[in-house]
């Protein structure tokens, strides 16, 4: 009696939403950052939504395209049209492992170029002698005084968001070459 060999059901072209949903969950869980998390959470949903509004698109390089200039004609930051990119690119990815798209469409995916950012930083950005100054400025004897200069101090000197000081315990310090100057945060 021979075996009869099943065959490989081809990976889809179109993705339908809930597709899109366990590929989206399968994205999330691989992120460590409940901020990132968040961030393209919002990404990949807008991403669908897009998606869903337009006619049996296959998920496909020129579609992902599409996107991009859809989100150029809506005046986003060049930034923030990177980020949401990444999420679909993410997304693509995860499909193909798991066999809902083609290793090809995947690929043609990841080669949709990011938009060229042009210009200065937005936002106010302290100088080495502002962020001097302001730690000159902010020293005191009480213990508030000197929360507030480790705060400044971790914010200017590690470069940390707002949001990640404020997650920090003291678990999440390790001490290199013995000194404080040398620590690295963890999550």
């Amino acid at each position: 009696m021979q075996k009869e060999k099943r065959k490989k059901k081809p990976p889809k072209r179109a993705l339908a939403l809930p597709d899109l949903e366990q590929t989206k969950s399968a994205v999330l869980n691989t992120l460590t950052s409940k901020s990132g998390q968040r961030s393209y959470a919002h990404a990949i949903d807008e991403f669908v939504e897009w998606y869903c509004s337009e006619p049996r698109l296959a998920l496909n390089r020129n579609v992902v395209l599409r996107y991009r200039i859809s989100l150029e004609e809506r005046h986003l930051a060049p930034t923030t049209i990177n980020l949401r990119l990444a999420a679909v690119r993410r997304v693509a990815y995860e499909a193909a492992d798991s066999g809902l798209l083609s290793p090809e469409l995947a690929a043609g995916i990841r080669r949709v170029k990011s938009v060229r950012r042009i210009g200065v930083r937005v936002g106010n950005w302290l100088t080495v002698d502002q962020s001097r100054n302001l730690l000159s400025k902010s020293t005191g004897d009480d213990l508030r005084s000197k929360r507030n200069y480790a705060m400044l101090a971790l914010l200017v000197g590690c470069g940390l968001r707002r949001g990640e000081l404020l997650s920090l315990n003291m678990r999440s310090i390790q001490m290199r070459e013995e000194t404080l100057g040398n620590c690295r945060f963890t999550r």
